[in-house]
């Protein structure tokens, strides 16, 4: 009578009873639950052990995403930057480094014919994409899939960037638009930004704000992020050539063509300006403009703090994928014949896809949600021989299930801990980051409006132009020699140059830092100021032919100005 009552179980409730009922009553005893050192470590090991052998039963690595590698989940959090071409992707990677970085060129036309990823090291160099995918500690290997005509155009470039001991970035050709966009790239270019969508942390999507037209070829790599739209940012670039009027006509513009393309109710959140180290054309919107900045800056810097939070999720939404796709599997091994008609059947099992989503959603109890997407599901059926398919295997989705159940649930518990632990020194540091977080220039985010500037006299280089920044100086009331910084601000911001910039000028000028600029060190920062207006880059420190002579005792190694190339 037992048995009787187990079998109608079975039949009348398949879904809770595989998935729930039989290794309570069949399994033994309860194993004590594994030890975690880490969340990193926690994820790699039962990925290891419970997720893969379920995964490679049903074939889920040909069907979906290729196998994850512990570099995979050891890498630090990566940002990928896309856009169409000429949209400032490679300007504002350099304005994050303030850095150049190997292999870059910047330029109107599609300058980026490659995707690059860029990353830290010591020694600044490129590693072509043949050799990448071979390194074991770099999580690039599954990309050899596609081919030689993409490994041609794949490359790493090492740069020994603060910014990059925190983060990796990756810089991808731009987008072609009109009859250069059906052109063939000779590889699967929206395949490509699929595999590195499913494991970025961060996906930044750039606009010209004078050319918001979204040809075929970028609907198709925006669509090809379906399903990572958490981790999507949109960057409305070189707003500083626009009014208020036109901006927000623009952006309104912008709002309605991406709701056409994402299909989400929610509202992607967009950034607004002009991310680049020149003066802005513009400057209505400055205030706007810092706000905006700020904001990005610290969205990117939150990343390495959330990264294990973000694998986690990544690995949860794989787990509930790989689920629905062995129940897929095992109908469709069920439903084909022993002998003859084989193929004929297997046709039609393609046909009624739907119906068979639709069944196991009833039966099993699926969210529709968590089913792979049925034309690239049918799509990808048509190449597979089912005779390669089995049965449903309980012990299999047993063991996920309780991954799902039991072990997130204790990595989940562990993340505040590692966030604590971890917090003081995860932080994106240097670069354009640098000024971001300043406390002590006026030119930090919101600062400066109460903080004070100055100090000496001598003559040197700046001494022919000397007379004409006396005058302002003089100009700007000076109190027992030396300005106030609401003075120095007010005129340092007439240059229209990001507050970056004339925060770094303001540091490099300030040579005593005791926060105040005499007149001496007002002219060091008006020809700062020149210099960066004529299209010089600034130094990292201040040279000598610029420093008065009474102070070059205190001066630090001369550096000499590059034009820029």
């Amino acid at each position: 009578m037992l048995w009787k009552i187990v079998v109608l179980n079975l039949k009348s409730r398949p879904g809770r009873f595989v998935q729930r009922r039989f290794a309570g009553w069949f399994s033994g005893r309860k194993r004590e639950p594994e030890v975690f050192t880490s969340v990193v470590d926690g994820l790699k090991k039962v990925y290891r052990t419970k997720l893969l052998p379920l995964e490679e039963t049903y074939l889920f690595h040909d069907f979906h995403s290729p196998k994850l590698n512990d570099a995979d989940f050891d890498s630090k959090p990566i940002i990928l930057f896309m856009g169409q071409y000429s949209t400032g992707k490679t300007t504002l990677i350099k304005y994050l480094l303030e850095s150049d970085f190997p292999g870059m060129r910047i330029g109107p036309e599609p300058t980026t014919d490659r995707f690059i990823a860029i990353m830290y090291d010591k020694t600044e160099g490129v590693i072509p994409g043949n050799a990448l995918v071979v390194d074991p500690k770099k999580q690039f290997r599954p990309l050899s899939k596609f081919g030689n005509a993409f490994l041609n155009r794949f490359q790493c470039s090492t740069v020994d960037s603060p910014v990059l001991k925190s983060i990796s970035v990756i810089d991808t050709p731009g987008i072609l638009s009109g009859e250069k966009q059906r052109t063939d790239r000779g590889y699967d270019f929206t395949g490509v930004l699929q595999w590195f969508a499913e494991r970025v942390d961060r996906i930044i999507l750039l606009f010209d704000a004078h050319k918001l037209d979204i040809s075929d070829e970028f609907r198709r790599s925006i669509e090809a992020l379906h399903g990572h739209d958490d981790k999507i940012r949109i960057v409305l670039n070189k707003a500083d050539m626009i009014d208020h009027q036109q901006l927000m006509r623009v952006y309104g513009a912008l709002m309605w063509s991406l709701g056409k393309i994402l299909h989400t109710p929610e509202v992607a959140r967009v950034y607004i300006g002009s991310f680049w180290d020149q003066p802005l054309k513009n400057d209505l919107n400055r205030r706007l403009f810092e706000d905006e900045e700020q904001d990005l800056f610290k969205d990117i810097q939150s990343l390495p703090t959330n990264a294990a939070l973000r694998k986690l999720n990544d690995l949860i939404k794989r787990a509930r994928l790989a689920k629905a796709h062995a129940f897929i599997i095992s109908r469709l091994h069920k439903e084909m014949p022993t002998l003859f008609g084989k193929e004929q059947k297997k046709m039609e099992l393609i046909a009624n896809l739907d119906q068979i989503y639709q069944d196991l959603e009833r039966e099993y109890l699926i969210s529709p949600g968590d089913f792979p997407n049925i034309k690239a599901m049918q799509e990808d059926l048509l190449r597979i021989d089912f005779s390669k398919f089995t049965s449903l295997k309980v012990n299999l989705m047993e063991s996920v299930d309780t991954m799902l159940s039991d072990d997130i649930a204790r990595l989940m518990s562990m993340i505040p801990q590692e966030k604590f632990d971890a917090s003081s020194n995860t932080s994106v540091e240097g670069g354009a980051f640098e000024i971001v977080g300043d406390k002590e220039s006026p030119f930090g985010y919101k600062r400066g409006v109460g903080a004070d500037a100055g100090a000496g006299d001598l003559e040197w280089i700046i001494s022919k132009k000397k007379p004409q920044y006396d005058e302002i100086f003089r100009s700007l009331s000076p109190v027992e020699g030396k300005l106030m910084t609401t003075d120095v601000k007010t005129e340092m911001v007439k240059s229209k140059l990001p507050n970056s910039v004339l925060g770094k000028i303001y540091k490099l000028a300030d040579l005593d830092q005791d926060g105040l600029l005499d007149s001496d060190e007002f002219a060091i920062m008006m020809h700062l100021i020149s210099i960066k207006l004529d299209g010089y880059d600034l130094p990292q420190e201040l040279p000598s032919h610029l420093i008065p002579p009474a102070k070059r005792q205190h001066s630090s190694p001369a550096m000499k100005f590059e034009k820029p190339s």
